[in-house]
């Protein structure tokens, strides 16, 4: 227990510590088509909406221009150029544009498969705004432009987003089933063994598989937070390996028994403890969920709530599941502790 106090510790330092810095200003991590990168004195992430971009298919071009604090930027002017890179040919340019605010936001609609360059320029002197600067053979030059460039590559695909969503899936229910299936194999054996109430061995072994469950959803989910703030990883990692390690606690503790009766006293004590680690802190991550879909989570740098998505309510209703299932098992537990004890005294 101690060691989970320690972790909690030390992750509240790290957001008190770093509550200054900012990231790209996006509602979620791309992994797919996202990139940051210098420009002159900015630093500017780049993301495509949806990720998985497709040809014909209206995209939002997104840029996050900040300062190399994580500040927002105001009054900056901008052009963005399309180029293919099969050609090398400019296939679409947005004037210089004055932005009042650092994060803007383009339509584009890629035309084909494939790969393209998108090239930012932010003006460091006079430009002509509402026009376009002629194409470059080298898309990074400012030769004749008082202005400083990024280039994004991005890809356009129609399959991607499948093998993506289909990994993480693969990631999270084959190690998952495989758990659960170990779990059967031993609850069969020590049902065999202890001649236990079925319903009740079956309820404890269950919620051990959904604890275990809820951490790797929020293994899964915790990348996609990054850009808002790195903290918010930081916790969902951290909150998705305290239920993993409840799971496997309980689980441990389950199989060493409480036959005994020189450990029978023991035996209570921890999965009491194990229990209320469980319950508090799953208490705490829907508590923080109701909060951050309901109002602006501490630090956002949106200033708006999260959103609400499929692997948040798959996660929150697990959680959710998994609170009452603890609550049960602590009730069991006292009950079979008071049965046992009666006998052996």
């Amino acid at each position: 227990m101690r060691a989970h106090v320690l972790a909690l510790a030390a992750l509240a330092i790290l957001v008190a510590a770093s509550a200054q810095n900012a990231y790209a200003h996006f509602e979620h991590f791309a992994h797919y088509n996202a990139r940051g990168d210098s420009v002159g004195p900015y630093f500017a992430y780049q993301e495509l909406d949806p990720d998985y971009a497709r040809p014909g298919e209206p995209t939002a071009v997104m840029f996050s221009v900040q300062d190399r604090e994580g500040r927002d930027t105001y009054d900056i002017v901008t052009m963005v150029e399309v180029y293919s890179g099969h050609t090398g040919e400019r296939i679409a340019a947005f004037p210089w544009t004055r932005q009042d605010v650092g994060d803007f936001s383009l339509t584009y609609t890629f035309p084909d498969l494939g790969s393209y360059q998108l090239v930012l320029s932010v003006a460091t002197g006079d430009v002509n705004v509402n026009q376009v600067d002629p194409p470059r053979a080298t898309l990074s030059s400012t030769l004749n432009c008082e202005c400083d460039r990024a280039i994004y590559n991005v890809s356009i695909s129609n399959n991607f987003g499948a093998i993506w969503s289909a990994t993480i899936a693969v990631a999270v229910f084959v190690p998952l089933s495989i758990i659960g299936i170990v779990l059967g194999l031993v609850y069969k054996k020590k049902r065999k063994q202890l001649h236990a109430n079925s319903s009740e061995e079956f309820v404890k072994w269950c919620i051990m598989l959904l604890a275990i469950a809820g951490g790797l959803v929020h293994f899964a989910v915790y990348s996609g937070h990054a850009s808002l703030r790195i903290e918010y990883s930081i916790f969902l990692i951290v909150a998705g390996g305290m239920q993993v390690t409840y799971g496997f606690m309980y689980i441990l503790i389950t199989m060493a028994g409480a036959d005994l009766k020189t450990t029978l006293r023991q035996y209570y004590r921890k999965t009491v403890a194990v229990n209320l680690f469980g319950l508090l802190g799953t208490g705490v991550l829907l508590g923080l969920y109701a909060y951050a879909v309901t109002f602006p989570p501490p630090l956002s740098p949106n200033n708006v709530p999260e959103d609400i998505d499929f692997a948040g309510i798959l996660a929150k209703a697990v959680e959710a599941v998994l609170v009452v299932g603890i609550l049960y098992l602590m009730r069991i537990e006292k009950r079979r502790f008071a049965g046992q004890l009666a006998r052996t005294q």
